[in-house]
């Protein structure tokens, strides 16, 4: 299994580039995002590869980071969604505008991704929304229970990122027995884990 390539890019368009590593070239399917991150000649990369091996045939698809690499594997993951598709996400939509999105259940923003309607939108919302805190912080869902908003709300006026909080509210929620949920018990517990 390739995991990643670093060579020198001999040939590329918006969707593929062919990579010299060592004298092999290596046609290698990428996102519009990766794309911008080639070198402008033909400079030397690395891409974070994932190899799809089917019976007919082995594609590489690369990626500039390893964010790009780890959303493009959960969305293969969603039933429906095949390499093509994942590709068009990743060339339609930064990876943090499209976990944010999937966070905040906006199918309409993913509807808008070619090849995307609103089933899939619904359906790719629905089997990541749990999955990508992960590849962005940000992500991490916002917190549900009265006492876990107002204790989220004091450590946000405490100067605290959003995301962070979220996710160390969310996790104490998942944590704690129901009758320790209290507004104070999450700040102070909260406040532990921020400040470390």
């Amino acid at each position: 299994m390739i995991g990643a390539l670093s060579g020198n890019v001999i040939e590329k368009d918006f969707s593929s580039c062919l990579i010299d590593v060592n004298g092999v070239g290596y046609e290698v399917l990428i996102p519009l995002s990766t794309f911008d991150k080639l070198p402008l000649d033909s400079g030397r990369v690395t891409l974070y590869i994932h190899t799809a091996v089917r019976e007919d045939a082995i594609t590489l698809f690369g990626f500039a980071s390893k964010e790009e690499k780890k959303l493009f594997q959960q969305l293969i993951g969603v039933s429906g969604v095949g390499g093509k598709l994942a590709l068009n996400v990743l060339s339609a939509m930064p990876v943090s505008s499209f976990c944010a999105a999937v966070a905040s259940g906006d199918a309409k923003s993913l509807s808008r991704i070619n090849g995307v309607g609103k089933r899939t939108a619904e359906r790719l919302i629905v089997e990541l929304k749990d999955k990508l805190s992960d590849i962005d912080p940000a992500a991490a869902p916002p917190v549900d229970n009265s006492a876990a908003a107002d204790a989220a709300a004091a450590l946000e006026q405490l100067g605290f990122r959003k995301d962070a909080v979220n996710k160390t509210v969310n996790a104490l929620l998942a944590e704690l027995a129901p009758a320790e949920c209290t507004t104070e018990n999450l700040i102070r517990a909260a406040l532990l884990r921020l400040n470390f």
